[in-house]
């Protein structure tokens, strides 16, 4: 095996990690939604390399694609293609509910928050891991698992205590577990102010509808959302819908009433809703959305080419449709001025940051 292989196994194992860390999300019932006909969207992300102690670090964000909508109940809307002339990116206003690029920015001196992954190796500080890197053991006759590390994306913790970290083991030598701290940032470290036990992220909750429910509640009813018709007229709209979720009002269960959610990003919503009602039998919601399908399909190329050329901004994923507005989202290590300044040209309102690194204002 050569050097090349070791390294895309840590980086195989790490993304599996990742992946497997994440909230899963409960999967649609479409035979019942559409009569078993429906084709799964498929979304496009972007995950950087992950670079580990042993091995060089890896320049360049790689392109993967993930399996089909296991977060987000996303219906059968194909993917847009590019088309000529490119389209460009429309301007828009700071998503409503969310916090801005702004908001989330980090700035020396800046109080902020962590609740994650700690390693404490002997006679160094402590780290914050972003993304925790377990190397395989050197060979199969090798029984010990080596110490892990946090390679180029730690965070040292300066005043924390490893004796109070959550959930800890014990690898050669190295403590690591969990924890949560608040401090004071500067220059990639933190001031431990306060340190508490980890806290469990919020598993998968169904998204509150934008639309209120009719007279008389959400009724269960069939639709004929998989059909040609409906398909043909929403791809021909990806330049105008931000594309379509499946939602639950009343909770998943096989007689639960489900509604297709179709956001607007152009044009007028009543407009949209009384052409689309024309061809669509089944419980609708029309909102408004940022981003088109045609536009997002763009944004996605232009964020690879930011991650792929400015490979020192720490994100962990990017890309691709996430919220229901049509933003893109971009998980990262923190939103400093340097990750503001590389994503400025492209619009800061058009994506979603959901930093580890969180400030307290």
């Amino acid at each position: 095996m050569n050097p090349t292989d070791k390294v895309d196994d840590l980086l195989a194992k790490a993304g599996a990690q990742w992946r497997a860390s994440q909230p899963s999300a409960p999967e649609p019932d479409l035979d019942r939604i559409t009569g078993g006909s429906g084709k799964q969207q498929k979304r496009r992300w972007l995950v950087p390399t992950l670079a580990a102690a042993s091995v060089a670090a890896i320049a360049v964000a790689a392109l993967t694609v993930l399996p089909d909508n296991s977060d987000n109940n996303e219906p059968a809307v194909a993917p847009p293609a590019n088309s000529s002339p490119t389209p460009q990116l429309a301007e828009g206003s700071a998503r409503v509910g969310k916090p801005s690029a702004q908001d989330l920015l980090v700035s020396n001196g800046d109080k902020v928050e962590v609740n994650g992954q700690v390693i404490a190796a002997p006679g160094q500080d402590p780290v914050y891991c972003q993304v925790l890197v377990r190397a395989a053991p050197a060979s199969e006759s090798t029984s010990a698992e080596p110490a892990p590390n946090c390679g180029t994306r730690g965070i040292k913790l300066i005043g924390f205590d490893p004796a109070k970290i959550t959930d800890p083991q014990t690898i050669q030598g190295v403590r690591v577990g969990n924890a949560r701290i608040v401090g004071i940032w500067k220059d990639r470290t933190i001031t431990v102010e306060e340190q508490t036990p980890y806290q469990q992220p919020p598993g998968w909750a169904p998204d509150a509808l934008a639309c209120p429910a009719p007279p008389g509640g959400w009724k269960s009813k069939p639709s004929n959302f998989s059909t040609t018709q409906v398909q043909n007229f929403l791809k021909a709209n990806e330049g105008v819908i931000s594309g379509t979720r499946l939602k639950y009002p009343a909770g998943q269960s096989r007689t639960a009433p489900v509604v297709i959610a179709v956001g607007v990003a152009k044009g007028d919503l009543d407009a949209f809703r009384a052409r689309f009602e024309k061809i669509f039998t089944g419980n609708l919601c029309v909102f408004q959305g940022k981003v088109s399908l045609t536009e997002n399909n763009l944004l996605t190329d232009r964020i690879s080419d930011v991650m792929g050329s400015q490979n020192d901004l720490d994100i962990s994923s990017g890309g691709g449709q996430g919220p229901d507005d049509g933003t893109s989202t971009i998980s990262l290590l923190v939103v400093n001025q340097k990750v503001l300044d590389a994503f400025t040209p492209i619009g800061l309102e058009k994506l979603t940051f959901e930093p580890e690194v969180k400030p307290i204002r």
